[in-house]
């Protein structure tokens, strides 16, 4: 009769149960006596059904699935190993009792009966809790049938604290292994990350940053507590112009937006709306459209980008999304996709987010990003002013042509040149942005404009000189380039561009008179669009009223300082003139006294006795 199966056995192989969590069983079953034989059938089950992560004691390397009928027929030479191990029992050992075995049984002999005799004779008679189970001699007849023999146990059997143990060794390992995955998904992801970043700063330095200039930015980053210390403006300055090292570029930006607001003595106005970036996520927006529209828009060559929704493109959305709910007057506009981009190209999401807000309402560029395009038309003014200033012969060329600055000018001031120009040069512009705020955009214009002068005149008609102006002037070379960078370095034309601004104000009032033809509704309705017009320009021009009165407060305290430093300097100067005299004094003497001695003193100031 064969041996019945244990009950809660039957549903093991069905339910699969997790090795950890059947691990938290079976030290249960231990407490009862008895139980040894139920528990050698639960880690067949959970070997044969267990993934290759089990503890390295409860891996068997000849364990093999079997199907619930394969009854396999015995090998000759395993009948001769079963023969032999049957044979050498003597007598008084307990007598053969011949079994059916369920398919179940026959997994658990193949588990626990040792297929060589070397292996037994080196390791001893396999005993699982204690006891030892062997197969006798097949029986005679040919049904297949084995037979059980219970071998004397021949090691004492371990008490329940050591099974409790060897249960807990082997949660152990599983939990080190689980925590050994964690840790190899951590360091996928930071291989991914320097991949990323690899990706992201795939382009071509303008100006190559020396191993000098690297320490001195690694010198200012490392400040403690560097947000609220005010560095030496020229100490800047200079190491932006020397370069700026690409791998550490986006945490110079932030260093770079701090200087500029502790500079700033009136503070700008902030945004309405202070929703975290996170929570901007979880949000709506009625801009959705466009986004999506300009996503394969911007930078369709660059690797981290060109994916269609891949992480380039997926951050990208999730930063003009936020933006577009944080300024609802704004919202979205061609042109900020490219300003966004550049940002998620040198720091993460959030950064990327707070460096945007910066640019858009510290430095002012949401100004010509509003629906009424006013700002813009300003500064294509300024710009036209610019030229006629310092480059007069190109603007008479270009007016002589009808060229005015928006056909070509305007994505140079929505895009901030990275729309049209190479990365390492919007880059670059980026570095002058953050330092000297949005006139740098009219310098880098002016500059282009005025280096490729010659070449603009030798055409003579409106489609080449825009296609010039839009094709060949981006691709200029790395000299070319950096010399319009060092150019800008040096050049300031804040004044011109405040005295630019006002007159076209001036000059728009002019041309406001309105004709008698107009009935009554139609005047009410164009004063009311002069007067909204108004409102905005005085707003517009108290925020510069507040900027240049924080300018000059920092210019004076410059002065003050430049003052005192005079004064030391001064003092300094007077004390060395005093010991200067006090040596020449002394030197006088040493002379005197050396003649009085008959010591003559040669002109490189040795001394010669006197001859008699």
């Amino acid at each position: 009769m064969s041996q019945p199966t244990p009950p809660f056995l039957l549903f093991l192989p069905a339910l699969r149960l997790p090795l950890l969590s059947s691990l938290i069983i079976l030290p249960h079953l231990l407490l009862e006596p008895g139980s040894i034989k139920e528990v050698l059938w639960v880690v067949c089950v959970l070997v044969s059904n267990s993934s290759s992560s089990v503890p390295n004691f409860l891996k068997f390397s000849f364990l093999a699935p079997v199907q619930e009928n394969d009854c396999p027929e015995p090998k000759s030479s395993d009948v001769a190993a079963l023969s032999t191990r049957s044979a050498a029992y003597g007598v008084g050992e307990s007598p053969l009792r011949s079994h059916r075995h369920s398919w179940r049984q026959q997994i658990f002999l193949r588990v626990a009966t040792p297929q060589k005799n070397t292996e037994t004779n080196e390791r001893g008679d396999p005993c699982l809790e204690g006891g030892r189970v062997c197969v006798g001699q097949v029986g005679v007849g040919g049904s297949g049938d084995s037979s059980i023999r219970v071998v004397p146990e021949e090691r004492t059997k371990r008490s329940k604290e050591e099974l409790r143990e060897l249960w807990r060794k082997a949660i152990l390992q599983q939990i080190l292994l689980q925590r050994m995955e964690r840790e190899n998904q951590k360091l996928q992801a930071s291989e991914n990350d320097l991949q990323n970043k690899r990706l992201k700063l795939d382009y071509e330095e303008i100006t190559p940053c020396l191993k000098d200039v690297t320490l001195v930015w690694e010198k200012m980053l490392g400040t403690p507590a560097r947000a609220k210390v005010k560095f030496d403006t020229e100490t800047i300055h200079a190491a932006v112009a020397q370069g700026v090292p690409r791998q550490h570029r986006g945490e110079i930006w932030k260093f770079l937006s701090e200087q500029y607001l502790l500079r700033q003595t009136v503070p700008s106005r902030p945004p309405a709306n202070h929703t975290p970036y996170k929570e901007l996520l979880k949000q709506l927006t009625s801009q959705q459209h466009a986004i999506l529209i300009d996503l394969g828009r911007t930078f369709p060559t660059h690797p981290y980008f060109q994916a269609q929704l891949g992480a380039g493109q997926l951050s990208l959305y999730n930063l003009l999304k936020a933006y577009s709910l944080l300024d609802p007057e704004v919202g979205y506009c061609q042109g900020l996709s490219f300003i966004a981009g550049v940002l998620l190209l040198h720091m993460g999401e959030e950064d990327a987010f707070n460096m945007l807000k910066f640019l858009m309402y510290d430095v002012g560029l949401r100004k010509q990003y509003r629906p009424d395009m006013i700002i813009l038309q300003i500064q294509m003014y300024q710009l036209s002013r610019l030229l006629h200033d310092y480059h007069r012969d190109l603007y008479s060329h270009l007016e002589q042509q009808e060229i005015g600055p928006s056909l070509y000018a305007t994505p140079w001031f929505l895009t901030a040149f990275a729309s049209h120009f190479p990365l390492g040069f919007v880059a670059r512009v980026f570095d002058m942005l953050f330092l000297q705020g949005s006139e740098v955009i009219f310098k880098v214009a002016l500059s282009l404009l005025g280096s490729h002068k010659p070449l603009i005149l030798q055409h003579e008609n409106l489609e080449s000189i825009v296609d010039f102006i839009k094709t060949t002037l981006p691709n200029l070379g790395l000299v070319q380039m950096e010399k319009t960078i060092n150019q800008v370095c040096q050049m300031d034309m804040s004044k011109q561009l405040q005295a630019y601004e006002v007159e076209y104000h001036v000059l728009q009032d002019e041309l406001l008179d309105t004709p008698p033809t107009l009935n009554q509704q139609q005047r009410a309705a164009q004063l009311e669009r002069t007067n909204q017009s108004l409102r905005q320009q005085n707003l517009d021009l108290l925020e510069e009223l507040q900027v240049s009165h924080a300018r000059v407060c920092s210019l004076e305290s410059r002065v003050d300082a430049l003052a005192q430093s005079e004064a030391q300097l001064r003092e300094h100067v007077s004390a060395l003139e005093e010991e200067k005299k006090q040596l020449f004094s002394t030197v006088t003497r040493l002379q005197d006294l050396l003649t009085s001695l008959g010591i003559h003193a040669t002109p490189d100031g040795h001394a010669l006795p006197s001859t008699l």
